[in-house]
């Protein structure tokens, strides 16, 4: 479990490819000072488990689901990531809750400044719009953002300069890929509503039913 709190940006600096999958080195720096073998690191947005680390990197393998779903298949070396370790219980909760399973993608559209903030317009599909709503939570590239605008097929952040300092996500141009993971809440409610028991999917006719209304 993450908050979307970004605590450092990574350096790509080796990808061992498979057919379908990849190995990834990173290096870094706080977030290794109390890394363990295991331990789960939010990569752009993408939880990922160490399987490898040294003094200034670790490495983290990428099946090919989570190839397919987000923008890790578009990494090269020397490409800039959001990290962000594992919520800690007792730490103060500063973002929004982010499991780091990404619902899809968007493609960025534009970036217009206003003053000291920068509007970011993301493209994304009808399946992933159904979730996201106006002054909402989304993580974007793994970082607590909230939903400023909606339309009905993009929606759009402004964002701080701190976020464009300690983010990469002003590094991005027109036409990238970004992970988008929506609020988790939504989508447990849309499954619960949905929801419907043996019970109450078994038809209210049966035997009983036929003689009490004459058909038998």
């Amino acid at each position: 479990m993450f908050t979307g709190l970004i605590e450092e940006i990574g350096t790509v600096v080796k990808i061992i490819k498979g057919s379908n999958s990849a190995k990834i080195t990173i290096k870094a720096q706080k977030i290794l000072e109390d890394i363990k073998l295991g331990d789960s690191i939010s990569t752009n947005g993408v939880c990922l488990t160490v399987v490898d680390f040294k003094e200034d990197d670790f490495s983290v393998d990428v099946m090919p689901e989570t190839i397919r779903c987000s923008n890790l298949k578009n990494l090269k070396q020397g490409n800039k990531v959001n990290l962000e370790r594992a919520l800690r219980v007792g730490d103060r909760f500063g973002g929004h809750i982010v499991s780091g399973h990404i619902d899809g993608m968007g493609i960025i559209r534009s970036f217009v400044k206003e003053d000291n903030a920068t509007w970011i317009s993301i493209e994304t599909t009808e399946d992933l719009m159904k979730y996201i709503i106006n002054k909402g939570s989304i993580a974007i590239d793994g970082i607590s953002l909230t939903v400023a605008a909606v339309n009905d097929d993009f929606f759009k952040v402004s964002i701080i300069p701190m976020t464009k300092d300690e983010t990469t996500l002003l590094s991005k141009q027109i036409g990238d890929e970004v992970n988008l993971e929506c609020d988790i809440v939504g989508k447990y409610i849309e499954k619960l509503m949905e929801f419907k028991t043996k019970d109450e999917t078994k038809s209210s006719i049966d035997i009983n039913f036929l003689r009490e209304n004459g058909f038998a």
